[in-house]
């Protein structure tokens, strides 16, 4: 369901400390803004929030950093982070293709992209968040030995993943062709929460910084 434009957005987020408005302004300083040493995990396209902000709870020695493109979403997400006053979760409005330009060399620990947009047409491939381009920002701005954890219910996409990270000689970690079914630890977002009630099945990939 198409989520109502919030004409206020932009106003509502540079107005919050926990929205960066000047995210080019904090590459190599992240830890400083967070004020801690602590690892640093990225989720590219963090929706309404659900994800990010459990996983901030569940793992409070961890700094959260969300990257979502639509500012009226984000507003969305910032309310929960507000009213559950989590304090190691920051939140920046931009694509992920500026990843080098707001981060540095192997700043950040983990990424994690759960249910990217498909970009279903053939001649769309190239905009998909696992396309071989995309792998190769997130190995420069991971640390060495850091993983990217991917979730899907889209079969095409994730076909499409595995085949990506085998042409560019990753390390694959491991492979759930049925995460629901399975013991492994999960948070869901709000679009797993969705899909899986519909019967979906939910596909997760784990695999290394080259």
């Amino acid at each position: 369901m198409r989520v109502r434009y919030n004409k206020n957005a932009e106003k509502i987020l540079n107005e919050n400390s926990i929205c960066i408005n000047n995210p080019l302004n904090l590459k190599g300083k992240w830890k400083k803004e967070f004020a801690n040493n602590n690892p640093i995990y990225l989720e590219i396209g963090m929706g309404k929030g659900n994800f990010i902000i459990n996983m901030a709870k569940a793992f409070p020695n961890v700094n959260f950093i969300g990257l979502e493109r639509n500012r009226t979403i984000l507003v969305k997400a910032l309310k929960k982070i507000q009213e559950e006053n989590i304090a190691n979760i920051r939140i920046i409005s931009n694509d992920a293709q500026k990843l080098l330009d707001i981060f540095k060399k192997g700043e950040l620990d983990k990424i994690f992209l759960n249910f990217s947009d498909p970009w279903p047409k053939n001649k769309h491939f190239k905009r998909r968040l696992t396309y071989r381009s995309f792998l190769d920002l997130y190995d420069i701005i991971l640390k060495k030995d850091s993983v990217i954890e991917f979730k899907t219910d889209n079969q095409i996409l994730f076909e499409f993943t595995i085949m990506e990270i085998c042409n560019t000689r990753h390390d694959m970690k491991s492979i759930s062709l049925d995460l629901h079914k399975t013991d492994e630890f999960n948070i869901m977002t709000e679009y797993e929460e969705k899909f899986s009630k519909k019967g979906n099945r939910i596909y997760k990939l784990v695999w290394l910084k080259k």
